[in-house]
């Protein structure tokens, strides 16, 4: 399941305080696994059923950094969009997030600094519309001035 906002860039001239975008995306036992063999973060409260059976988690768990990677998703494909870079991202993880969870991620822009083309957004995702990460972006947004 993935529904999101169309894919683009909205330029840091478009941009406006409070303007919203976010992704849904169910994470699968795969995401996991392919999260686990791209980072090389085998802990096994994240692919050992048995083993996360018995930690305070009750069970196993998806990666923090691999639900921060939505909101990362969200930045570079909606908001700004392409051509955005990051410079700096603050996360609290809040709750686990479980094989077969399906996740909101959102960002809302809180400032802009058009001289320097800086964007501060306030980041969070959510299941069943209670938080399991929260935090704030700065990134470097597109201009579409072409000096």
């Amino acid at each position: 399941m993935l529904d999101n906002y169309p894919r683009g860039t909205i330029c840091i001239e478009e941009l406006e305080i409070g303007m919203t975008r976010h992704l849904t995306k169910q994470v699968s036992d795969r995401d996991i696994e392919m999260f686990a063999e791209v980072s090389t973060d085998r802990n096994p409260v994240h692919l050992d059923d048995d083993y996360a059976r018995d930690t305070i988690f009750g069970g196993r768990i998806a990666h923090g950094m691999l639900t921060a990677g939505l909101i990362s998703a969200v930045i570079g494909e909606q908001l700004p969009g392409h051509g955005t870079v990051y410079l700096g991202q603050s996360l609290k993880f809040l709750a686990p997030v479980r094989p077969g969870d399906i996740v909101r991620a959102e960002v809302t822009v809180t400032a802009i600094d058009h001289a320097r083309r800086r964007v501060t957004l306030a980041t969070r995702c959510l299941i069943d519309g209670k938080p399991v990460l929260r935090g704030e972006a700065q990134v470097l947004a597109p201009s579409g001035k072409f000096d």
